[in-house]
Parts: structure tokens; sequence; C-alpha cells
């Protein structure tokens, strides 16, 4: 199981990065504070500023980088300090043109303390949650047909059944998560309850198994709007691929600018496709009612195959796949106004609703009207012909299915960051994820999302039907781990109603685990292998980044064995300090950076490299008339080598000396411009390189500015 330090269901928040300190830390920490003071020389009591910067003039200048920023008394406590950021009142100029388009397309930064603000009301998160469950319609039906045609009438004749199946599915997966919101009222993902409930490898697999499919949510919501698009307007076709790459950079900067401004943007094209279905499915079965609701008949099929077990199988598996995207409310909940848990209880039950009535709509209407797929024009393009004509009402049909679809990657864009901020907060991924933006969103995962996802999307030329096989065993995984999760918490806690509670988690477990086990067997070969082969390794390089952070903590830990084995080095007076600076020529950079080593109050030594026993000879005379302040020694390199030489000696007087820290100064030319550095020898940063990795070696430069 995962420590309970790693499992806390308290909602991610930007100051939750902070590691906690456990007692024996304090303690350790207390112990360290101690040798502190009772050093002579562990600091100073007075500083050569004011360090409240109270006298310091403010400067309207910008920062290095892409923020001005200004440094001062807080307002609540005059004690301490507050970074603000200033958007307004700068003049234009070349260092601010990066600030200001970022801001354009951004907006203003927001305080921590907005981050109730950022929240979404249930009107607002039911259309951006549920985007990719309900437009799922537009597809998941679609290829459960597609599979079943392939045995022509008697084939299509499976799909009331196949369908009916699917429903039932989708209402004991709800009701299943609704169980989950209950037991993790600040946000249950699949994640999370598996980690906690089944140990450390099932929750990684479910994180794996989300994450894939988030990726293939955005590749398949995109492709699947514009193959919606091209059945208005064929004349598109052969630019899927550069309009869906524009979308995702559409969605990565919509995304950018935080959750609330994401959701009010993505809110309406969901509520049109709500009513152009609905609308769709009552006047289609008024149509069907006034001939008495018989089926029109088909067009005539070939069938290249027969109704086997394996063929019901494989459209049942495909036809699961307009089921994706219903977890992600669960996921989410710390993203709902409080009171989070019930509003997100609510949302998820009118999501369901939803999704079965319109998925149960559309496949009824397929039966009644006798459509099947075309390799130009969706299923749904078909209905809407057949009942609503060429008109008006058709163009806005597809015009919100392809909005739907194109937007319905935003439950991807709210989620995927979340899971990557709770695996880092896990030291499973890399520390990166857990920062969140000035916008509030984690930028990062939006980020690697967006890239992964235009690189998915692209490699398949966005084709929906070569997607499809990759996405139900990702997703249907993560159900399984889940709910078998939850089982396991209500028999542990055996609270009120636990044996109802189990019932319902284990029927939603059963039957994600089916389906996930019939999309591994009918669609292995068809690229099923591939979603598995990215769970395992996703798995596999979670495992030793975690192996990597728990042996960091081990060795930077206050209490660490190196620490109680006598190598401790945290207060002044265990320090012993060489200073060594590397000299090539005797001119105002490396004379600075001799004043400063020696300002360090600190033995110093003097390093040159010198190719012949001339120069060595002339060196010697320099520094002789520079008057020997510092002693010197110099290395012959009849190769010409420079920095083998440096690093050599200084792992050789590490040995000689291994319990002293060696501080490199490295004397540095700082250039004014980016495209000067290339004019001059990058000798400064090939050694401060070459000896960053050396254990107790500090390496630092001392730049003169040109």
């Amino acid at each position: 199981m995962l420590e309970a330090s790693t499992t806390s269901n308290a909602p991610p928040s930007p100051d939750a990065v902070l590691p906690p300190l456990d007692a024996d830390q304090l303690h350790a920490l207390r112990d360290v504070g101690s040798a502190w003071g009772q050093s002579s020389n562990g600091g100073s009591s007075s500083l050569p500023i004011d360090p409240s910067l109270g006298r310091q003039p403010e400067l309207n200048q910008p920062t290095r980088g892409s923020r001005l920023v200004h440094v001062k008394p807080a307002s609540g406590s005059p004690d301490e300090l507050e970074a603000t950021v200033d958007d307004g009142g700068v003049a234009l100029d070349p260092q601010t043109v990066g600030h200001r388009i970022r801001r354009a397309v951004l907006g203003p930064p927001l305080k921590s303390t907005a981050i109730v603000q950022e929240r979404m009301r249930k009107l607002i998160a039911l259309p951006v949650l549920s985007a990719d469950a309900l437009s799922s319609v537009a597809y998941g039906p679609e290829a459960m047909l597609a599979v079943l045609v392939l045995a022509g009438g008697p084939g299509l004749g499976w799909s009331l059944p196949i369908s009916g199946a699917i429903a039932f599915l989708m209402l004991a997966v709800g009701m299943s998560y609704r169980q989950t919101i209950r037991a993790y009222p600040h946000g249950g993902g699949s994640y999370i309850v598996a980690g906690t409930n089944l140990g450390r490898v099932p929750g990684l697999m479910a994180a794996a198994g989300l994450i894939t499919d988030y990726v293939l949510t955005v590749a398949v919501s995109i492709s699947s709007g514009l193959a919606a698009l091209t059945s208005a307007v064929p004349s598109l076709h052969s630019a899927v691929v550069p309009i869906g790459l524009a979308l995702i950079a559409l969605l990565l900067a919509a995304n950018l600018r935080g959750v609330r401004q994401a959701g009010a943007v993505f809110a309406a094209p969901t509520y049109a496709f709500i009513f152009a279905i609905a609308l769709l499915v009552i006047v289609g079965l008024i149509d069907a009612g006034r001939r008495g609701f018989h089926p029109l008949p088909a067009p005539v099929l070939h069938a290249s195959q027969g109704v086997g077990l394996l063929l019901v199988l494989r459209a049942f598996a495909s036809g699961s796949t307009a089921m994706t995207g219903i977890e992600a409310i669960s996921n989410a909940v710390p993203a709902f106004k409080p009171v989070e848990w019930r509003n997100a209880r609510t949302s998820l039950t009118w999501m369901v609703g939803l999704l079965i009535t319109m998925f149960v709509g559309i496949i009824a209407l397929v039966h009644l009207d006798g459509v099947v797929p075309e390799s130009g024009q969706t299923v749904l393009s078909q209905l809407a012909h057949l009942d609503f004509g060429a008109g008006p009402l058709y163009d806005f049909t597809q015009a919100a299915t392809a909005l739907v679809l194109l937007l319905a990657a935003d439950t991807a864009y709210n989620d995927f960051p979340r899971v990557m901020f709770l695996l880092a907060r896990d030291r499973f991924a890399p520390t990166p994820f857990l920062r969140m933006g000035d916008r509030l969103a984690f930028n990062n995962g939006i980020v690697v999302l967006s890239i992964v996802a235009a690189l998915v999307f692209a490699a398949f030329n966005g084709n929906t039907g070569s997607l499809i096989p990759l996405y139900a065993v990702g997703v249907f995984l993560a159900f399984t781990l889940s709910q078998a999760g939850m089982v396991v918490h209500w028999r542990r806690l055996r609270g009120p109603r636990w044996r109802a509670s189990i019932l319902v988690n284990g029927v939603g477990c059963a039957m994600s685990a089916i389906v996930f086990l019939i999309a591994c067997i009918t669609k292995f070969t068809a690229g099923a292998w591939v979603s598995l082969l990215i769970v395992a390794a996703f798995t596999s390089v979670a495992l030793l980044t975690r192996h990597h952070f728990d042996g960091v903590a081990d060795a930077i830990a206050l209490d660490a064995p190196a620490a109680r084995e006598g190598e401790k080095e945290e207060a002044p007076a265990e320090v012993s300090n060489l200073v060594i600076v590397p000299v090539a020529h005797l001119d105002r950079v490396t004379v600075r950076a001799l004043a400063y080593a020696a300002s360090l109050r600190q033995p110093v030594l003097a390093l040159h490299v010198s190719p012949t026993e001339e120069e060595s000879q002339r060196f010697h005379q320099y520094w002789a008339a520079w008057g020997n302040h510092v002693p010197l020694e110099v290395i012959q390199s009849p190769y010409r080598a420079v920095i083998p030489p440096i690093v050599a000696y200084i792992e050789s007087a590490h040995a000689q000396r291994s319990d002293l820290t060696l501080t490199v100064i490295v004397p540095d030319l700082a250039v004014r411009h980016w495209w000067q550095r290339p004019l001059h020898e990058d000798t400064a940063v090939r050694l401060r390189h070459a000896l960053a990795p050396l254990s107790k070696v500090v390496v630092s430069s001392v730049p003169l500015h040109v």
C-alpha cells in the first residue's frame, strides 16, 4: 500500500509542494540548529543592507525573464515580503514584448487566494467535465455499427441487444462512480482509489490507463469533430491534419488561461449538442411513429463474415468507447464550488442520465431509419439528413457536433494535469508537474498533453477509425482497478450500507473487467497492444522515478545515514574549505575572480593549464609580476586538453583530503546579447558542467559583464 503521506485525499493546492516534516526530521533539525548556535562563526549579527528593502526605492524595470515583478513589504504583514506582478504603466520596449504577448494570450496573473473563485459551479462543470462522455455518442455507436456491418443484415440485427448491454454498463459504472465520490469527497480518481486500496502498482496501472485515455481523448475528439465537419464540407478533408493541430494549439492557449475561463468558453457547445441530439431524437421518433415505428429497409449489404461470438464481442468493445470520460467528474471533484462532493454527485447523475438517453436514442433512430456506416459521411450526419433535410437544422446539428467533439478534449485538459500533479506529489513523476502557473492552472501538464496529443493525431493522420482500437483498453483498465479498489474500501471500513455499496461497485468492476478483456483480445492486433505496452512502460518508468526520489530523499534528509556516520557539514564549524580558481589568463576577469575568492577568508589555490614548458614559464613570470598573492599550481598539458586536466586535478585533491569541501571559483565573461556568446570560448561553461556532478565540490562563477 502507499504510505499515508502519499495517498492524502486533500485537494491539490498551490502550496501543496511543501513536504511535511515528521517527528524524526524535526528532531534532526533541532540538533542541526543547536550545532549552529554553538558555532563561533555561525553568522554575522549585522547585514550591509536593509533586508526588508524599506529604504530601497521601487524600480519600474523588468526583471530577467518574461514578467515584471516587484518585491516589497507585504500589505497584510509588514514583517514579510511579497512579490507582486505589474501589468500596467510600463512603456513598451523590446524587453517587454514577450511579456505583453503572454498577458494578451493568458490574461493577468491570479493570486493563490483566487483558487476558490476559479472553481466551477454545476452549470459550467456539467458541460465542461461531461463533454467527453456526451460527445462520444457521436462516434461510439458508429464504431459498434462499423463492426456489425461486416456481417451484413444479420449482424446489424445485433445492434439493439448490444446497445442495451452497453446502456446497462453505463448505468452500473455511473452508479459506481457515485459511490466513489461519496467515499472520496476530496477527489477520488482511479489512481487514488486503486493506489490506496490495492497497492502501489495497481494505482500506477490505473494512472497509466487514465493518461493514455486522456491523450487519446484529445486526438479522437478532434478527429471525430473534423469528421463531422468534413461530412458537411467535404472540401476540407485534405486539410484535416493542419486544422487539427491548430485546434490543439487553441485548446492549449484557452486552458492556460485557467479553469473558469476555459469552462465558460466550452459550456455553450455542449449544451448546443445536447439540444441538437434531443431535437434529432424527438423528430426522428415522431416520423417513425407516423409509420407505426416500422423500420425502413437498410441498403443491401454484402457480408464479409458471419455472425459469431468474436464479432459480437468486438462490436460490444467498440461501442463501449461511448463511455470514455464517464470518470472525469470523480477525478475533478476539487474543481467544483463548495460543497464539492455534493455538486459533483449531482453533475455525475445528470451526465449519466443524458449519456444513456442520447446513446439509446441514436441507436433507436439508426434501427428505425435503416442507416448504416458510410465512408464519406458519419452516421449522425445521415440521421440529421433524413430527419431535418438539408436546411438550417442539419447545419446546426453538424456544427454543434463538430464543436462539442472538438472541445470535448477540454475534459482531458482538466484531468490530465491533475493526475500528473498527484503522481508528482507522490514522487512518481517529475516535480515540474507540481507547479501551478500564474493563472492557477497546471501549465506543465497542459503543455505536455498538447504536445503528445498533437504527435498522436498527426501520426494517425487524424483518422478516428485508426485511433479507436487504442481507446478502450486504458480507460476500462482504470475503471476496473478503481471499482476493485472501492470493493476493498467498503469491505475494510464496513460502515453503513457497506454490503449494498460492495454490490454496486462489484458489478461495475466485473463489467468493466469484461469489457477490458474483450477489448484486449478482440483488438489486440488492431492496436490494443500499443495501449498495453504504454501502460507497462509508464508503470515501470514511474516506479524507477519513485526509486530515484526515494534515494534522493534518504540522501538529503537531516537524519540521513551519512550524517549519523560522521559526514556532517550542516554547521559552519564543520566545513573545511579550499577555494580553487582555474586561471587561463591574467586579465580583469581572472583578477576579479581571485579577489572574490580571497574575500571569502578561506585558503585559495590558483590552477593553470599550460600546453608547453615555455608557456608555463611565461605564466610564472606574469604571476610573479602580479605579486604571487595566491599559491599557484601549473599543469603541463602537451596534448592541449584544458578541461580534463583540471577535473582530474580536483578529483585527485579530493581523494587526498576527502574531508575538504572544494569550492571552485570560475572566472566568467558575461556578454550582453545572446548572439555574442558563440563569439567567445565557453571554457567557463564547460568547466562548470564538468565539475557540477562531483561530490563535495561547489562550483560558482564570478562574471564580468561587458
